[in-house]
């Protein structure tokens, strides 16, 4: 089945009070640091500040209740602002609604034929270049409030933003940088005396009361964008039918973009949670919600990588903070807009920093940079691309660049006899070993198109048998991307008690693994040169 939401899969299974509470705190949360969010990407786009906040609350309940995504966060994103911008430029805001839904009833059909299912040619490190970036870009945006510095508008350009904060250093405001590390200080460190609690939570509302009762010259969303419209209609855009053809363009631009871009959220948090999301379902709602919310006039919507490690990091596990995301930023445009403009914007820049370094995956980013040069090249070229231009071009560039450089290294292989270490002659039939003994072959390279697949078999292998024998006789290299989903896929399998041999590993693909430590995972007494070796000492440990 293709449409399969995450909401009603997991209310079929039972959600328990105790991760209930913690949604909608996590939601709460999210919700309060999506305000100036959705109203500053809606500004930048050039359409007024309430649309962003529609957004976030229309498209952002449809992406959580109908999404493949336990915990995607949906609403309108950085990404989109120049597109939008140019768009609006040129056919004006009617032009931006229709191609708004144009390009929803796009992603439906990109739903509809499994284009979700290409994603698993993404290879690891131009994800982790991605996100890398977007953590850099996304801190980069907070260094003006976080130091209080008088500027109105920063340039798009990411240089440009340091060269002007550089030259603003000196009027810095000393009240918003203690706030902001205040924030930093308690959001990090609360969590150690009680988890129940979020510690951004406990900092947002502690030091907005700070602020207000002794009356600090610190910066607000009142202060900086002013009076924000309270209210929320349907009504029909002027859709003309007769421009259908020129905004069918600019829909498809909306639509590739949302598409990456929700689907890269969407594993970013896989990641986080050691979850799966349900890609194909994901692009139905994100295209549901695009359909949707032009009518109450909001702007186009897709996975917001930030607010949804935000909403990870809180404690959210379920759709169900997603939606209560939503339903805080309807609670607060409608009856709080008055107290939720109060709260200073040093607060939220520090809650920002603090998800912006946690979903850096430094660790992964200095691991990749220690391996090949096939997959540092991509993760580089992806980082300072993503940073320098925008993030479409990063990952056109990154995918381009993995083929040509699978396919040079496909005739490096081809150049070289491959000599197979496996005794072939001398194997005997799987169908005889002791039923607690599961084996499994790699039928050639592990590599960012296969590596998913890989895993996800060896895990169906492994997870039923007290021993697994991997096979990898042909496999003749092995990437980032595969090392990635091997070493969460033996990992998994360990926790399961399950007990990891392999045979025939050459002596590049063991030294890779050596490299990431997967040889300390599975032990190197495990690992055998030959099948016959591997079998021989699976016997004894099932004998013991």
């Amino acid at each position: 089945m293709i449409f399969q939401p995450k909401l009603w899969t997991l209310y079929k299974q039972g959600i328990s009070k105790e991760q209930l509470l913690k949604d909608v705190i996590s939601g709460s949360i999210v919700g309060i640091v999506a305000l100036p969010l959705a109203i500053a990407f809606a500004v930048a786009s050039g359409v007024s500040p309430e649309k962003g906040i529609i957004t976030a609350v229309v498209a952002g309940f449809i992406i959580s209740a109908f999404g493949g995504s336990r915990v995607q966060i949906g609403g309108p994103t950085g990404a989109f602002i120049v597109i939008l911008y140019g768009i609006i430029e040129q056919y004006g805001l009617d032009g931006l609604l229709f191609s708004t839904v144009l390009a929803g009833i796009i992603l439906v059909f990109f739903g509809l034929f499994r284009f979700g299912n290409l994603l698993r040619y993404f290879p690891h490190p131009l994800i982790v270049g991605f996100t890398s970036a977007i953590a850099v870009v996304i801190f980069s945006t907070q260094v003006k409030d976080a130091l209080g510095l008088p500027i109105q508008k920063l340039p798009a350009d990411f240089f440009e933003k340091w060269q002007l904060y550089f030259a603003h250093i000196s009027e810095f405001n000393p009240y918003s940088l203690t706030i902001t590390i205040a924030t930093i200080v308690i959001t990090v460190l609360f969590k150690r005396y009680n988890s129940k609690i979020p510690g951004s939570f406990v900092a947002l509302i502690s030091l907005t009361l700070i602020v207000q009762l002794f009356n600090l010259p610190v910066t607000t969303i009142e202060s900086f964008f002013g009076n924000i419209s309270g209210s929320i209609d349907f009504s029909i855009p002027n859709f003309d039918l007769s421009k259908l053809s020129t905004y069918i363009v600019p829909a498809f631009v909306i639509a590739l973009l949302g598409s990456v871009e929700s689907l890269l959220s969407a594993v970013v948090a896989d990641g986080m949670i050691g979850g799966a999301h349900r890609s194909n379902t994901e692009l139905i709602a994100q295209g549901l919600a695009n359909i949707v919310t032009p009518f109450f006039g909001g702007i186009p919507a897709t996975g917001a990588i930030a607010r949804t490690a935000t909403n990870v990091e809180n404690g959210g596990r379920t759709p169900i903070a997603g939606i209560t995301h939503s339903l805080t930023l309807l609670f607060i445009m409608l009856f709080f807009m008055n107290y939720a403009k109060l709260i200073p914007m040093s607060v939220l820049a520090g809650i920002l920093m603090v998800v912006a370094f946690n979903m850096s995956e430094y660790k992964s980013f200095i691991s990749i940079l220690k391996g090949s040069v096939y997959d540092y090249s991509v993760l580089l070229t992806t980082f300072v691309l993503t940073i320098v231009i925008d993030l479409t071009v990063a990952i056109e560039v990154g995918i381009v660049l993995s083929s040509l450089l699978f396919m040079k290294r496909m005739a490096d292989v081809e150049k070289h006899e491959i000599v197979i270490s496996d005794d072939e002659d001398d194997i005997e039939n799987y169908e005889n070993l002791p039923k607690e003994i599961a084996v499994y072959e790699i039928g050639g390279p592990l590599f960012f198109a296969s590596a998913k697949q890989y895993a996800n078999l060896i895990k169906e292998r492994g997870v039923s048998a007290k021993i697994l024998i991997i096979r990898m006789r042909h496999v003749s290299f092995i990437d980032a991307t595969a090392i990635h989903n091997f070493y969460e896929t033996i990992k998994l399998l360990k926790e399961n008690e399950t007990i990891i041999l392999t045979s025939g590993t050459n002596n590049e693909v063991f030294s890779a693994l050596q490299k990431y430590n997967i040889v300390d995972l599975i032990g190197e007494e495990n690992m055998h040169k030959t099948y016959m070796r591997a079998v021989n000492h699976a016997k004894k440990i099932v004998c013991r």
